[in-house]
């Protein structure tokens, strides 16, 4: 009778085992059914040729927009080259008998140190107010010392 027992017990411990076993069975099944489910949309794509046709269309379109993406870029940059970038004002006293440093030239140049000068000289009378034209760093007019400064530290402006 004891052997009985024995093989009993076996017997429903392997049952019991079992039943565990297809349980985390069927809850593994149930998430790899959901997971698949919203692979293909809920039962709106019926099989795989369509997922893979849909990825290439998707792929397509990223590709369409990083290309126009770049060619913004590209546009900005050229613009960019056009822009004042660099900036520099010199503050100074032409006359020593005037206070303060109230004459002052701004220097507005782009990438390529093209732009232009605007100075102005405080004198007894009021103040005057002169533009010039910068090509590469340079002028066809003459240039004070301190326009030249202005220039020399908007070109290594960062």
């Amino acid at each position: 009778m004891d052997l009985v027992l024995v093989f009993l017990i076996v017997l429903s411990v392997i049952v019991l085992v079992l039943i565990i076993l297809s349980g985390f069975l069927l809850l593994y099944s149930y998430n790899i059914n959901k997971k698949f489910d919203l692979m293909l949309e809920k039962g709106k794509i019926k099989d795989l040729k369509d997922i893979f046709l849909k990825q290439i269309k998707k792929g397509e379109e990223q590709e369409e927009m990083t290309k126009e993406a770049f060619n913004r870029i590209k546009n900005l940059e050229s613009i960019s080259e056009k822009t004042i970038q660099k900036i520099d004002i010199v503050r100074f006293n032409p006359f020593s008998d005037l206070g303060g440093n109230q004459s002052f030239i701004i220097a507005l140049l782009d990438k390529k140190n093209n732009g232009f000068l605007i100075s102005s000289l405080f004198v007894n009378e009021g103040s005057r107010v002169y533009a010039k034209t910068i090509r590469d760093g340079k002028s066809d007019y003459n240039l004070s010392k301190e326009e030249l400064e202005a220039i020399e530290r908007a070109v290594n402006f960062k």
